[in-house]
């Protein structure tokens, strides 16, 4: 204060001199001075206010402090009273322990007294809560659970009164009032068991379907009504969603120790390891934002999952078995009908073998994956292998039917119709098998089955193909028989005979599908072509001069136009010129006029067809009737010397035409019979 007062009175002084300065202000100094000095009155008389305020606050304080030390000796004073009080009562205390465990005794027993009634009375209300949940009656069934609740709470809060360390305790009336719940959800779960196998072929699909309902309807229930009612710490959502997947998971257990069937199996399986983690059930929209169905365990152990997939694979290894074997046995039946069979779209005979096989095992394979793609391509390698097995068995009765028909070859009357259905049929089995492994295999590399498969269809085509012409060339017989003998050579109608047989037959045999078509087609006029050249290798005639080898010959080359303008007709194919060019072969070595030329044209004829034997040339000699002995031995030899090396380029001709053994007399006779007609 005094610095202030020190730091105005110079600023006035200076105030003052600058005044003096000028002339026309020191009429003022005499005001000015008066102004400061009342100014510094002032100030003088706070200076004063302020010390005396402060010199009263000490002397206050220093009062209040004398008293607090009057009052700490008078608190001393008291605890030590209060201490040697407490140090004479303590065998007083220790003589009242009796009696303080007995008002603790009488407060525990008052307690139970008290909530027995609730405690009691806790299955009653699960199951009121439980009717009223089902009627509908959710606001009651939540005063009821709201009950439950509290009558938990109040005996958990008198024995955490009595006793917070006795955890045990805690925990059994804890168990005792969470298995009312627990047993609700395992009484929901086995109250949707009531079918049976007795009442009810589909009773496992409906029981699953049922427990399906019931869980997702029930959780749906807890999430959007119950989980408002209780507090976020109680996780009631999560609780429910286990103790439904507990009660569910043992029911599936119980089921499997059931005698499923097959189909049963696959129905379980499929519910078990798809259904239930799916949008259906567990991984609804509503539920899996919620809980992470992936943190669910299995339904099922693994080692449960493979136990019931080998039963089904036995079962339905057996079941499809006796299922090809039955559906042989329906097509057997059927080859024996006095009506022909069934066409298809392009006309094409078959009958409903192939369509009943696929649709088994189509039905079984789509099961199959339902469950997995492994376990899919299983039962796929397993069709196969079974197939493979019904085709070996089909041949088998494929060639039955044929030895049966030849005992009679009137019966069955449609024997012709149904083994082209069977030929066909082969065609649909193939493309059925590919159909399928594409749709249900994700793998491209071949089955172990496939090859057998293959060459079983084959030759199940094959010999059907072969049964057909057989057929056919039974009819011939006796015609073929006429060829290149002196019926023939004097005016027979044999291949007039064979051409409208072949024609009428081959009417029929556009039944067949194409690829098998053509092959009958060219096997026929190669049997045709190699039943005329037997004819002559099996020298039936013996032309006795130049006029009858020029009709033989030019009659041989007349039937062979004809053979060839009936094939292609028929759409043999390209060996239809080579084929029946044989035979035009064979007549212009026999319609040579001058025998010093045979062996030209019979070196022409080998260079064409080089698969031609020496037997071959010599019995065509022989028919030629003029070819001494010299000469034909002259002509072998050249040949041989000379001999055309077969390259197999081509399809032979001659390999399976058989010549008659010629005795050593029938060579003489032969050979004198040729030199007299020489000499003449």
């Amino acid at each position: 204060m005094e610095e202030t007062s020190r730091e105005a009175v110079a600023t006035a002084v200076q105030r003052v001199a600058g005044m003096l300065q000028r002339s026309d202000q020191l009429d003022k100094v005499e005001q000015y001075r008066r102004r400061e000095a009342r100014k510094k009155a002032s100030v003088e008389a706070r200076l004063k206010a302020a010390i005396q305020s402060q010199l009263d606050g000490v002397r206050t304080g220093l009062t209040q402090l004398h008293t607090a030390l009057l009052d700490v000796k008078d608190i001393q004073s008291s605890l030590a009273n209060v201490s040697k009080d407490w140090r004479q009562s303590i065998n007083t205390i220790e003589n009242l322990k009796d009696v303080k465990d007995a008002v603790v005794q009488h407060s525990q027993l008052a307690a139970a007294v008290e909530n027995l009634k609730n405690i009691f009375s806790v299955p009653e209300i699960v199951l009121e809560t439980q009717q009223l949940v089902e009627q509908g009656e959710l606001l009651h069934a939540h005063r009821k659970l709201m009950e439950l609740e509290c009558s938990r709470d109040d005996l958990m809060y008198e024995q955490y009164r009595m006793d917070s360390k006795n955890t045990s305790d805690m925990n059994l009336i804890s168990i005792y009032f969470e298995e009312m719940l627990e047993g609700t959800v395992s009484t929901r779960i086995e109250g949707t068991q009531a079918v049976t196998r007795e009442t009810d072929k589909m009773w496992l699909v409906r029981l699953l379907e049922i427990t399906r309902k019931y869980v997702l309807d029930d959780l749906i229930v807890v999430k959007n009504l119950m989980v408002q009612c209780f507090p976020p710490h109680y996780n009631t959502f999560n609780r429910f969603f286990s103790l439904y997947h507990n009660a569910v998971s043992t029911r599936v257990k119980e089921l499997t120790l059931e005698d499923l069937e097959a189909n049963e199996i696959v129905s379980l399986l499929t519910w078990v390891l798809n259904t239930y983690k799916s949008v259906e059930m567990m991984g609804h929209p509503d539920l899996c934002s919620e809980f992470d169905i992936n943190q669910l365990e299995p339904l099922l152990l693994q080692e449960v999952v493979d136990n019931l997939l080998s039963k089904y694979v036995k079962t339905f290894t057996s079941n499809i078995t006796g299922w090809l074997r039955k559906a042989l046995e329906t097509d057997k039946k059927d080859w024996l009908k006095e009506t022909e069979p069934e066409a298809d779209q392009d006309g094409y005979y078959q009958t409903t073998l192939p369509a009943i096989v696929f649709q088994m095992f189509e039905q079984n394979l789509q099961v199959a994956a339902q469950i997995d793609g492994d376990f899919k391509e299983q039962v796929l390698k397993l069709c196969l292998k079974q197939m493979n097995s019904f085709l070996m068995r089909y041949r088998e009765e494929v060639v039955a039917y044929k030895d049966e028909h030849l005992r009679d070859r009137q019966l069955p009357q449609c024997y012709i119709q149904y083994m082209i259905a069977i030929i066909n049929n082969c065609q649909t089995f193939k493309e059925s098998i590919n159909s399928l492994k594409r749709k249900y295999s994700q793998s491209s590399d071949p089955f172990d089955s496939d090859a057998a498969i293959v060459r079983t269809l084959s030759e199940v085509v094959k010999e059907g193909c072969q049964f057909l012409l057989d057929e056919v060339f039974l009819d011939l017989e006796n015609h073929l028989n006429d060829l290149l003998t002196r019926k023939w050579l004097t005016g027979s109608h044999a291949v007039d005979t064979i051409c409208v047989t072949v024609e009428d037959y081959f009417n029929d045999f556009n039944k067949v599908k194409k690829p098998f078509n053509q092959e009958m087609t060219n096997e026929a006029l190669r049997r045709v072509v190699v039943e005329y050249l037997k004819a002559v290798m099996q020298k039936r005639i013996t032309f006795k001069n130049a006029d009858e080898r020029k009709d033989g010959a030019e009659r041989m080359i007349k039937e062979a136009e004809q053979f060839k303008f009936l094939f292609k007709k028929l759409a043999a194919g390209e060996n239809t010129d080579r084929l029946c060019g044989s035979i035009t072969a064979i007549a212009e070595v026999i319609k040579l006029t001058d025998p010093t030329l045979l062996f030209l044209e019979v070196t022409t004829l080998v260079s064409k067809y080089p698969d031609i034997r020496e037997d071959h040339i010599q019995a065509l000699l022989a028919v030629r009737g003029d070819a001494s002995r010299e000469m034909r031995q002259m002509i072998i030899g050249t040949l041989s010397e000379n001999k055309v090396s077969y390259s197999g380029t081509t399809q032979p001709i001659f390999k399976d035409i058989t010549v008659p053994t010629i005795t050593m007399t029938t060579m003489t006779t032969m050979t004198s019979m040729a030199t007299a007609k020489l000499l003449k």
